[in-house]
Order: structure tokens, then sequence, then C-alpha cells
């Protein structure tokens, strides 16, 4: 039977601001565990507060994931913190739309730099403290945009793309370490990023109509699949892209 028990597991999650990090902080927070929230923004958007007795066993880092500096030796102030580090979730993401002739290059370096040099840098970061305790689980945030082209967000795209390789290599590598290298391979999700879809009710219609669920992500959606990742039932999981999807790649 799997258990979503995580009482006195720490848990850092990147983009834990808003949308679907925002989610699993709380319900990480609910299943007992002390969370470390690493977004961009100086104020905490409330994440903390939302989460009232929980609160007290979490705490937000202002953290720009594009800055190197601000990076480095992150996941060594979270094992100060609180002791250990036992579960990192990169889901940090941005996504810009622009036609390619006017992405730029600027931009370009930007997205590789956020999805997935970061992701590189964080999860080696914690892997060498989870390597010399006992395991741990990383769970990166991937996209069904990491397996097939679409227009004006091709660094978005190609840096999700890269993040399915970097999973698999990393559990390669990883798991004889006892660590579980997996990702979720979310759908339209109902977030601030899918805003430019959910203003435009024909655009909307359209998509959703492509979803053989009939309807786009909540979520909820993507946190349970993640909280599954995240548990003793998923122990002989690794290098896997488990897409939360409601059938879109299977069309």
């Amino acid at each position: 039977m799997i258990n979503f028990d995580f009482k006195g597991k720490v848990v850092a999650i990147t983009g834990g601001r808003r949308g679907i990090g925002r989610a699993l902080v709380q319900a990480f927070a609910r299943c007992g565990a002390s969370v470390a929230v690493m977004a961009k923004s100086e104020e905490d958007g409330g994440v903390l507060e939302s989460l009232g007795d929980h609160a007290a066993r979490c705490r937000y880092y202002a953290v720009d994931m594009l800055d190197r500096e601000q990076r480095a030796s992150l996941m060594e102030q979270v094992v100060l913190d609180f002791g250990t580090i036992d579960i990192l979730i990169n889901n940090a993401g941005l996504q810009e739309t622009a036609s390619v002739f006017d992405y730029g290059l600027a931009r370009w370096d930007a997205d590789l730099e956020l999805m997935l040099t970061s992701i590189f840098d964080l999860s080696i970061q914690a892997a060498r403290i989870m390597r010399d305790r006992d395991g741990g689980k990383i769970i990166n945030v991937a996209s069904i945009s990491s397996f097939q082209g679409a227009r004006n967000i091709v660094g978005y795209s190609t840096a999700k793309h890269g993040l399915v390789g970097l999973t698999k290599c990393l559990a390669n590598e990883l798991a004889g370490h006892g660590i579980n290298v997996n990702a979720v391979a979310p759908g339209i999700v109902d977030t601030d990023m899918a805003v430019g879809i959910f203003s435009d009710p024909v655009r909307a219609k359209e998509l959703s109509g492509r979803v053989p669920a009939g309807r786009f992500a909540t979520t909820n959606d993507v946190v349970q699949p993640v909280l599954f990742l995240a548990s003793e039932g998923s122990c002989f999981i690794h290098g896997h892209v488990l897409l939360v999807d409601g059938g879109w790649m299977g069309r």
C-alpha cells in the first residue's frame, strides 16, 4: 500500500510560490513534510500563510534560479536549516511566447539556464548530500512540450526536451546510490502560465477538445503523481517520465 505520510521528510520545491509549485508545497506540508519553498520573488505571496499550522515546519527562500551565485550551495543551506534533504522537486519554469524570429539569444539563454542548467545544478547539489545519507528522490517537472514541437515557445520546448534526457542520464548514474530520479510531464494545467489559453474561450475550447479526458488538468491532477514518485511506492522506478495529460500524447 502506498503511504503518503512524509513526516520527518524534508522537501525542497523550486517555483513554490504559484501554480503547480504552490499546490505541491501545500500537499507535502499537509502530509507532514518540512518544506523549503523556493521562488524568485522577495515576498512569498502568502504561500506560508496558506499552510496554517504547518507553516512552522516550512521556510521560504527568495532565490533567482537564473543566478548561479544565488544557487550555489543552496542545498547545503537547506541542510543547515532543516538537518537534511530527502526530496528535491525541480518545478521552477517560465513560458515566454515569441516567434523564433523575435525570440533572441538572451531569451534563449535564460530559458535554458532556468529550465535545464539550474535543474542540473540543484540536482547534483542534492545528490551529493543524498549519496552520503540514505538516498533520496529527485523529481523534475517536464511537459508534453518535452515530446512535441510547438509554435512560439522554442526555448521552453527545447529546455523541456532536454529535461527528459537529463532525467534519464541522472537516473542511470544515481540509481546505484539509492537516489530515484524521475519526472512528471503535465499537459495544459489551469494555472497562471496558461492564462493566454484560458483568456481565449475559442482557443480553450479547441484545445480541450483535443484532450481525450475532455478537460484541462488541475494542479491536484499533477500533485498526486508527484506524491507517488516521492513515496516509497516508487522505490524501483528510475528514469521514468510520467505523462499527466488526460491522454493528449496517446492520440
